[in-house]
């Protein structure tokens, strides 16, 4: 058991980030921290309701952290002078701004002085390399948890536990995962 021990969490209030907060506060006895770094794709009534659903799965704290204009400055003006395209047809949109979400996740977790940081990638996508370079290099200190990716988990057993954990949201949205920032969907 880790009571007692801070964990931030990179919370984008979806399945994966919803199943791994009940997991680590409940299952684990994490001090669970979520944050939600907005680049562009959360409205502030969308902030609350994740906010609202994030202390539903157990959290003890929860801080968004607006980054539209980091992400823009130091990323997106690039991609539009470079006129960069993957393969030439689409913009770099959530490979950027998972770089600008992993350095905001990483320094809260060092203002906090959190001993673990956790995110919901999968192990199926880059998105798991993206978070886990960025913490390593950034906080070589801090320990890295993946539930879902060590788990193997399918989403159906996602919702299966958040359902037996009392969590009963509407997760038909969660067959497959949306992102939505200020360079794209």
């Amino acid at each position: 058991m880790n009571s007692n021990k801070k964990l931030v969490i990179a919370y984008s209030g979806g399945l994966d980030t919803s199943y791994c907060a009940v997991y680590l506060s409940q299952d684990l006895g994490y001090e669970v921290h979520a944050v939600c770094v907005n680049t562009g794709g959360f409205t502030q009534e969308d902030l609350k309701t994740i906010e609202s659903n994030a202390y539903k799965m157990g959290v003890s704290t929860f801080k968004a952290i607006d980054a539209v204009s980091t992400f823009y400055d130091k990323v997106v003006k690039y991609l539009i002078y470079g006129n960069v395209l993957k393969n030439n047809t689409y913009p770099l949109s959530v490979s950027a701004e998972r770089i600008v979400q992993a350095i905001e996740i990483i320094e809260y977790a060092k203002t906090i002085d959190a001993q673990f940081i956790a995110h919901g990638s999968t192990g199926a996508g880059n998105d798991q390399v993206r978070f886990d370079m960025i913490f390593q290099t950034l906080a070589p200190h801090i320990e890295i948890i993946t539930p879902i990716r060590d788990g193997k988990l399918s989403r159906k057993q996602e919702i299966d536990y958040l359902i037996e954990n009392g969590i009963a949201m509407s997760w038909e949205k969660s067959q497959y995962s949306v992102n939505k920032g200020l360079w794209g969907n």
